[in-house]
């Protein structure tokens, strides 16, 4: 299989918005069985390969850190690989923003989805509104949007969670993962973000002219 490389930590800087999970998938239509697999680490397509600094495991949660100069350097991520193909199912990455005190989300599933029907993420303690796909690439497509502090320490709360989605042949899919270790993890990834972080420039903001004499 060609390696999945992606970091949401440069995404969110760039952008500046920004498991094991069940193992069992148990969707409407039945989903590819999936195991957990390791975080790959990031491969930038302009600079080249840039390894993480700082990695942690924290039950089904990695978070890792990168030597970026970054209002948002590190990341918590857990991904899915379906056990036939060992293809990715699923990704589910979470950062911080402490300058905007925000948390971004990235979640990646498999190409095939109906787009206009975004992405929904539901717990047993919190349900989100529809999350819009924001891109695709070869390998998959990403929903990429800021997430409510309370809407994080909900997920903290739950014991289960799955990211549903419709496919173009009409079919729904809850891809689910785990929150094992997730509130360890999001206490490092604060810390750490909080740590490394390089806040933005501040914007310039025009002076008005000094009243004529």
């Amino acid at each position: 299989m060609k390696s999945i490389h992606y970091s949401f930590a440069v995404a969110a800087a760039l952008l500046l918005l920004p498991v094991a999970y069940a193992a069992n998938q148990t969707p409407a239509a039945t989903a590819p069985a999936a195991s957990a697999a390791p975080a790959q680490p990031a491969q930038p397509q302009a600079s080249g390969p840039v390894k993480p600094s700082d990695v942690k495991g924290f039950g089904d949660w990695t978070v890792r850190c990168y030597p970026i100069a970054s209002p948002s350097p590190c990341e918590m991520i857990e991904i899915r690989i379906a056990k036939k193909t060992n293809q990715r199912i699923l990704g589910v990455l979470l950062a911080f923003i402490p300058s905007r005190n925000e948390h971004i989300i990235q979640i990646a599933v498999p190409l095939g989805v109906a787009l206009q029907n975004g992405l929904v993420i539901n717990s047993d303690t919190y349900k989100s509104g529809t999350l819009k796909f924001r891109r695709c690439d070869g390998n998959g497509c990403y929903v990429e949007a800021a997430i409510d502090n309370n809407a994080v320490n909900s997920l903290g709360r739950a014991t289960q969670a799955r990211a549903q989605v419709v496919f173009m042949d009409g079919k729904k899919y809850d891809f689910m993962f785990s929150l094992t270790g997730f509130n360890d993890a999001h206490r490092a990834l604060v810390d750490l973000t909080r740590q490394k972080a390089v806040a933005p420039p501040a914007e310039n903001t025009p002076q008005e002219p000094a009243p004529q004499q």
